[in-house]
């Protein structure tokens, strides 16, 4: 989830207060894609002003941990998948990696918990790529660990998709690691076990509703509407659990009864599917932060449960091949501001605080001209190129913006291009198609944004406008 232009998600983990104490810890995960972040500073003081304690890095970016210094908040650091290959063929690798992304780190005054080596990397979808550099990336960064002198400090752990495990009868008690990979999930789930290390599993039941219409809506969800599953006299009222006990199953099986678990991931994406909205989306956050707090832990697995919530700011350069929801999971809006009431139990208010300080463009939006013919073909060319380079995920049926008229969807395609390419003048010229108004085109549920100043962390990392005057003259070429 590596992303050159800046930083942008977080997943969260919070020590909760009075009613939530008996929690281990409630956090949140902070990515990197994202075509506007907010400035380092600004989200640790938002992670702060949350009451939220730990954080989850999707990579070692410096900015990010170097605003974490002194904070206090404990970070797992994360190694992407396209680097294991790397650090399984060299332990000079393995130990530059770590002497860069976390002894200097450390030195500095960086509470840094774990090293996630890898993301998932046993997903189905992956077809097997990382099988054979996971063992040897994961064991060369504990011997570097080691060498440092960090061993007991610092874990390692491999956050892996639930899909690593099954349960051939869909009850828990019938869970085991999944048969294609077993041998490869015994031996790191030993290494991580001898080391001491937790067992790190992302758990999604939006996923589940949106890969099958049958699924039972309501299992997905935490407040007893669904049909209980019964397995062996143990009922389960929601998947949640259902899943993280087949997880404790496989273990016990495995020979690994009292290893910990972290949930690396647990979230409901506000928008880009007809069941990813504010309104989903707050009832399982909320039911699951209720369900937690309450620290009785599952049937199989009593005690508090660590989880890590997904996520903390949305991501708009995140890859929509899984669907277009993958760009909205933030509690947060891009700009940081809640996207509805949340109660962690770690702040007075007992909702999300808002960002600090946000600096935004001018409010201007790029809309589609009243001359416009809507026969004109430069429109359909004009909304393709919008929407390829911009973000039209919130169009579509059963999403925020899936009212709008065919007028109203133009505009937002071109708004959306012309608001992450800051606003310039270039990035309204749609070819007898668009132009600039002060007048919101926002309407009901539909949000037309105005993006934040962008953030450069370094000359690498700035937007130039050739590419955008490349592209316009390219989609004038199509459009002539």
């Amino acid at each position: 989830m590596k992303n050159p232009v800046g930083v942008c998600e977080v997943f969260i983990l919070v020590m909760l207060v009075p009613f939530m104490s008996s929690v281990n810890g409630i956090g949140a995960n902070w990515g990197t894609q994202c075509s506007h972040p907010l400035p380092p500073e600004t989200v640790v003081r938002l992670l702060v002003d949350n009451g939220i304690q730990k954080v989850k890095l999707f990579d070692a970016d410096y900015g990010a941990l170097r605003a974490l210094s002194k904070s206090g908040i404990e970070v797992m650091v994360g190694i992407p998948n396209d680097m294991l290959a790397t650090m399984a063929g060299s332990m000079k690798s393995a130990e530059k990696w770590v002497s860069k992304n976390i002894s200097d780190h450390l030195s500095n005054s960086v509470n840094i918990k774990y090293v996630a080596v890898g993301n998932e990397p046993f997903l189905s979808t992956y077809n097997g790529s990382f099988l054979r550099t996971l063992y040897p990336a994961l064991t060369n960064i504990q011997a570097a660990l080691v060498k440092a002198g960090l061993g007991a400090k610092v874990k390692v752990t491999v956050p892996q998709n639930a899909d690593v495990y099954e349960s051939s009868t869909s009850a828990p008690s019938s869970g085991d690691f999944r048969t294609d990979i077993h041998d490869y999930m015994f031996q790191i789930t030993k290494f991580l076990n001898d080391n001491g290390s937790p067992f790190t599993v992302n758990i999604y039941p939006f996923i589940s509703l949106y890969i099958d219409s049958n699924f039972p809506v309501e299992y997905a969800f935490f407040d007893g509407q669904g049909t209980p599953v019964n397995d062996g006299g143990t009922t389960y009222t929601n998947m949640f659990d259902a899943n993280y006990d087949t997880l404790v199953w496989a273990l016990q099986k495995n020979g690994f009864p009292n290893m910990g678990i972290i949930v690396g991931e647990i979230g409901w994406p506000s928008d880009g599917d007809r069941n990813a909205n504010n309104e989903y989306a707050q009832r399982f956050m909320q039911g699951f932060m209720t369900h937690i707090a309450q620290g009785k832990g599952t049937p199989m697995r009593q005690g508090p449960i660590d989880a890590y919530l997904f996520s903390l700011i949305d991501e708009d350069q995140k890859s929509i091949q899984p669907g277009n929801f993958e760009r909205h999971w933030g509690v947060f809006y891009y700009d940081g501001q809640p996207k509805y009431r949340l109660n962690l139990g770690t702040t007075t208010a007992g909702a999300l605080v808002p960002a600090r300080n946000v600096r935004y463009l001018q409010r201007k939006w790029c809309v589609l001209k009243d001359s416009v013919k809507m026969d004109d073909p430069s429109i359909a060319q004009s909304v393709s190129y919008a929407c390829a380079l911009g973000d039209c995920t919130s169009l579509g049926y059963g999403t925020s913006c899936g009212d709008l008229d065919a007028k109203q969807n133009i505009s937002y395609a071109v708004n959306s291009y012309y608001q992450i390419n800051n606003q310039l003048d270039e990035a309204c010229k749609f070819p007898n198609v668009s132009t600039v108004t002060k007048d919101d085109p926002s309407t009901g549920t539909c949000r037309f944004g105005i993006m934040i100043e962008q953030y450069y962390a370094g000359a690498d990392r700035r937007l130039g406008s050739g590419g955008l005057l490349a592209g316009l003259v390219l989609l004038l070429l199509t459009v002539l």
